[in-house]
């Protein structure tokens, strides 16, 4: 079944955040929410299949309104220790060379502020200000992993959101993935992006911090 063309965000100065309401985000997941299986945890609650920590929920649970396959500026690397997975996290740097595969899911506010509270281990519950991260592109809701907001643009009039670390990929030392979470990250790309298994196993291969333990052909396998 053929997927949709990925598409890139518009720039962040073409839209006017303060023209109206923002009542829903694109969240453009780079990690395992790539997955939608693995998403849905997120939505309703649970545990995914190979993770270690058992999630809330958002106080709506009702699917996406939309997904769509985006391409971010930047790169996706790997580093710290992930307690639902263990091995590497996966993190985003904006501010790298290269092209990011995500997949987006169109989402009210509230149920993009309850996904980031559940990635901040925070209980869901309120609405997270979106101003700042609108106006800048960034924004800094703490030292955590994933406590940092970044816009990377606008897709059909609707807000492209994302969140990551503060720190840089070259400020840590890498850690490779675990199997079953990097699995998670190469399905969803593969669905959502349409990639054979080998495009997406060569393009995660090529990511700080999964080399040396995964090469594209190992990575390949997972898929199999």
């Amino acid at each position: 079944m053929s997927v949709p063309a990925a598409r890139v965000p518009e720039p962040l100065g073409t839209q006017d955040p303060a023209a109206r309401p923002v009542t829903h985000v694109w969240y453009a997941a780079y990690g395992s929410n790539t997955h939608p299986e693995r998403f849905a945890h997120y939505l309703s609650g649970g545990r995914p299949p190979g993770g270690h920590r058992h999630t809330p929920g958002c106080r709506d649970p009702r699917p996406p309104r939309r997904t769509a396959p985006v391409l971010l500026r930047g790169r996706l690397y790997f580093a710290t220790e992930s307690a639902q997975w263990t091995g590497g996290r996966a993190f985003y740097d904006p501010d790298a060379e290269g092209k990011l595969p995500a997949c987006a899911y169109l989402l009210t506010v509230s149920q993009f502020s309850d996904v980031a509270a559940q990635e901040m281990y925070r209980p869901p519950g309120g609405d997270l200000d979106l101003a700042p991260v609108l106006r800048a592109g960034r924004a800094v809701l703490g030292p955590g992993r994933y406590e940092t907001l970044i816009c990377p643009g606008w897709l059909d009039g609707h807000p492209v959101l994302t969140f990551t670390a503060p720190w840089r990929g070259t400020d840590l030392p890498p850690n490779p993935p675990s199997a079953a979470y990097l699995r998670h990250i190469a399905a969803g790309i593969g669905a959502a992006h349409g990639w054979p298994p080998h495009r997406t196993a060569a393009y995660l291969a090529s990511c700080p911090g999964v080399r040396p333990r995964w090469t594209a052909r190992r990575i390949a396998a997972l898929l199999d």
